[in-house]
């Protein structure tokens, strides 16, 4: 009974994904690897045995700082495992976590970086949209500037996805923020007259940027279609408050073919049209659009 209710406990592992947080955990005596490697195997190890007792394992980003100043709020010893088992409970409520699947730590590690920006950037962009406040223009109206643009973005990214051709969607929304440049991506699969596929918390995040662009920022979109025995798609939509401006092939080649942090350009890849988008009309793809 007991390796049966074992089974039915999920566990979290707080995880350090790289080794200067390695090293910040270094100065805790109660913290006993000597070396990152080390560490990553033992913690591959420990993960592979969870597993082979069909006990399901989340693996959550463990942060340093973010651990220290939790034992500062709570008044917990920062040198005691049982502090960093406490951390550990908590982050894998609130921070960012992936399921354990057997793929070794060297593939998941990334996955897990990526899901920490994607949290990271939903949470910035939300408090960006939420510090616009009401209609400055109309104050009779009293409406809420950032929530009216977040109904408009999901209502284009819906008109976006019915335009687009059969296959796979792999979309990037960037927008000019402070300090850097925010970017959200969503990957979609879509086949004719049947609704889009895709990961709803990503779409939430990607929607949020997308409504940053409509309601204060500028930016842009590009989507890449791809599908079987058919050249890859690739066009584009600049984005400032109002409606979304297609954008000329030369201009989606210029913005696929350029890295968005340094600005050197990217050799562009063959068999791979660069277009203007398909017209979006007010309801969903224009007349004689065929999917």
């Amino acid at each position: 009974m007991r390796r049966l209710l074992r089974r039915k406990i999920s566990g979290t592992v707080g995880l350090l994904t790289d080794e200067h947080d390695f090293r910040a955990m270094r100065h805790y005596r109660s913290f006993a690897f000597a070396d990152y490697a080390t560490y990553l195997a033992g913690v591959e190890d420990l993960l592979r045995a969870r597993a082979s007792q069909d006990t399901h394992t989340t693996l959550a980003l463990f942060d340093p700082e973010e651990y220290a100043d939790f034992c500062a709020d709570t008044g917990l010893d920062r040198d005691s495992p049982s502090s960093r088992a406490r951390f550990t409970a908590e982050i894998a409520t609130t921070g960012p976590t992936i399921p354990y699947d057997g793929k070794p730590l060297a593939d998941l590690v990334p996955v897990l970086i990526d899901e920490a920006v994607r949290q990271a950037t939903w949470e910035y962009a939300s408090t960006l949209l939420a510090r616009i406040g009401t209609c400055a223009a109309c104050a009779a109206c009293g409406k809420d500037v950032g929530q009216e643009a977040f109904t408009r973005a999901r209502d284009l990214l819906v008109r976006i996805l019915d335009t687009a051709d059969p296959g796979h969607q792999h979309l990037v929304c960037s927008v000019s923020a402070t300090p850097e440049t925010l970017v959200a991506v969503l990957h979609a699969d879509t086949e004719a007259d049947s609704a889009a596929q895709f990961d709803d918390a990503e779409a939430l995040e990607f929607t949020t940027v997308l409504a940053l662009c409509l309601a204060a920022l500028p930016g842009g979109l590009v989507m890449r279609t791809s599908a079987p025995s058919a050249t890859d798609r690739v066009y584009g939509w600049r984005l400032r408050a109002g409606d979304p401006e297609p954008l000329t092939a030369g201009e989606v080649f210029d913005a696929y073919c350029t890295d968005i942090d340094s600005g050197d350009p990217i050799s562009p890849e063959s068999g791979v049209d660069y277009c203007v988008p398909p017209g979006l009309g007010p309801h969903g793809p224009t007349p004689g659009h065929h999917r």
